[in-house]
């Protein structure tokens, strides 16, 4: 019964930006590491970003400065602003949940980077 719903994804040009959003029911938000993961044709799955319940964040090296990850504990919502995208961001991104040994993943959204 879990749940973790994705959207915001879709095409952008190069530079551009996007908001992914990520909502969890039937969990106990605050208690949950959040986390960005993506997965490029043919590329293993990485992590992007995460984010702990005290707020604590954590950034792959290829996004630092670009992406932001956030949450609003009263919307059970995690948020990932996107910033001068580039072609090589494009992937699927999955929403990820984690406390203690429970580990939950979003369905995934395509975000596409090109002109």
């Amino acid at each position: 019964q879990v749940q973790l719903v994705e959207s915001g994804g879709g095409l952008v040009q190069p530079g551009g930006s996007l908001r992914l959003s990520c909502a969890a029911s039937r969990i106990t938000f605050r208690f949950y590491t959040m986390g960005w993961y993506r997965q490029a044709p043919g590329k293993q799955q990485e992590l992007v970003a995460d984010i702990t319940g005290g707020g604590s964040t954590n950034y792959a090296d290829t996004v630092k400065g670009r992406f932001t990850i956030s949450r609003d504990d009263a919307k059970n919502t995690v948020y990932l602003q996107m910033n001068s995208l580039r072609p090589e961001d494009t992937a699927v991104y999955y929403c990820h949940a984690h406390f203690l040994n429970a580990d939950y993943w979003g369905q995934g959204t395509q975000v596409a980077v090109s002109s």
